[in-house]
């Protein structure tokens, strides 16, 4: 073989070895042994919700503790509606809905509207994919995600005891508890939110 034939051959052998663990992941290569031994032992749903994963993701969730791993389980079994469609965002839409129809039953003096509609609120959608895919990925550790509980116990817990006093008929003691869901909402998107809406692509 000519000289400039090997060239060019040993150039397109270098490249294709450059590329090929890029078509790799970009495909969702098979998780290692390791993670293939924990997928198996996890519930078939959660299972599937973790090979729906980006590979950065699901290796991220992998390394959780058992304690982290845990609690988003309980998390994700207090919600038995899933949505297989609904983003994130989708779902806190309808939690915004949700809210502000409690504050018209209060308004309203309609202690129903005011129960079914926190009732709604803490129960939820899941959304497509679970709730870890809308975090940032350098939050995905124990200690981000280690404050979730006490949030979800702000607005979901007191949106159930919202309900309890409004069967009650204690419209008052509902109206307390409006602004203690407010506070876990607003935590929570301190924590993981941030402004809605902003642009990178302003200079100030």
């Amino acid at each position: 073989m000519p000289p400039r034939h090997r060239s060019c051959r040993t150039a397109l052998l270098v490249l294709a070895a450059s590329i090929a663990p890029l078509i790799v992941h970009a495909q969702g290569a098979s998780p290692p042994k390791e993670m293939q031994a924990q997928l198996q032992k996890m519930p078939p749903e959660e299972r599937e919700r973790v090979l729906s994963y980006t590979p950065e993701l699901r290796q991220k969730v992998m390394a959780l503790s058992p304690q982290t791993k845990a609690m988003m389980k309980k998390l994700h079994d207090q919600h038995p509606r899933r949505s297989k469609e609904l983003t994130l965002r989708q779902v806190m839409q309808e939690v915004l809905a949700d809210y502000e129809s409690i504050v018209s039953g209060i308004a309203a003096d309609n202690a129903e509207q005011a129960a079914d509609s926190a009732r709604r609120l803490a129960g939820h959608r899941i959304p497509k994919g679970g709730l870890l895919p809308y975090f940032a990925l350098d939050q995905v550790n124990d200690a981000d995600l280690g404050v979730l509980q006490t949030m979800n116990d702000a607005v979901e817990g007191n949106a159930l005891k919202l309900a309890v006093a409004a069967d009650k008929g204690d419209m008052a003691g509902a109206a307390a508890r409006l602004s203690d869901i407010m506070v876990g909402c607003v935590a929570c998107h301190q924590k993981f939110r941030g402004k809605p809406g902003v642009s990178a692509n302003l200079v100030k």
